[in-house]
């Protein structure tokens, strides 16, 4: 069924490989789920909402790409759109996000009228090279940045690119953690960015995939760890108990 509705054969690939790819993507992507409701809410709306709309939007998007165009393409909301929406559009200019919104809807309009004619080609062939290079690095190097600073490698501060410590973490987001808490996602992060950067480099099948799995086993080791160790602890914190014999009346000694 796959074979006839995607013609793998005729793509060099199989449905094993698609599967295992279509996987990869997915993990490589869901952190939008995260990040999206997390920028849009500072502006007001739902985050809930947001969540849900981001979920369909790329679920509905990747779907019509497979049916109608048969590329294997996962479509989601821009990183760096709704950065420049919440951050420079409705926080910066001070316009309210159902503004925002409606302008985004007439932009989408605009944007099919422009792909039902050979406008929107034109336009696409007509930016250099070299320019559509440096959008795609900068879009790059922005969801890097924001999986650095999920990983609290990169904190706040004064240039925002300030290097994990306790203290400034602290500082920044303004509680009294240690390391033990924060200290071991920064961990966790870089051996995974090692582990994964090994497995490219030798080539491994589904590399990026198996560095996300083995970060996240490492996760649940760790946090596995800090729960039966902070039981023992409390444990060993609690008096011990006296030990009371109940004896019942009709049960006398001899």
């Amino acid at each position: 069924m796959l074979e006839k509705i995607f013609k793998l054969s005729a793509n060099k690939t199989d449905a094993k490989t698609e599967v295992l790819a279509g996987i990869t993507t997915f993990m490589t992507m869901a952190y939008i789920l995260a990040v999206n409701p997390n920028i849009l809410s500072a502006t007001g709306m739902d985050s809930g909402a947001v969540f849900t709309a981001t979920a369909l939007a790329a679920f509905l998007g990747t779907l019509l790409m497979a049916i109608f165009a048969n590329y294997p393409f996962a479509l989601a909301p821009g990183m760096g759109l709704n950065a420049y929406f919440a951050y420079t559009v409705v926080i910066g200019m001070g316009y309210s996000w159902q503004y925002a919104l409606t302008a985004v809807f007439a932009e989408g309009i605009v944007f099919i009228v422009l792909s039902l004619t050979n406008v929107r080609e034109a336009i696409f062939n007509a930016i250099p090279l070299n320019l559509k290079s440096a959008v795609s690095v900068g879009i790059g190097l922005f969801i890097a940045f924001v999986g650095l600073q999920n990983a609290n490698i990169v904190i706040g501060g004064s240039t925002l690119l300030q290097l994990f410590s306790v203290d400034g973490y602290n500082a920044a987001k303004g509680v009294e953690a240690s390391f033990n808490n924060v200290g071991i996602t920064v961990i966790l992060a870089l051996i995974g960015i090692i582990v994964t950067g090994i497995l490219v480099v030798k080539n491994v099948k589904g590399n990026i995939l198996w560095g996300i799995l083995i970060t996240w086993g490492l996760g649940i080791i760790c946090q596995s760890s800090s729960r039966i160790s902070r039981a023992l602890f409390l444990q060993m914190q609690l008096p011990q108990l006296p030990v009371l014999f109940l004896v019942h009346p009709q049960l006398q000694l001899s």
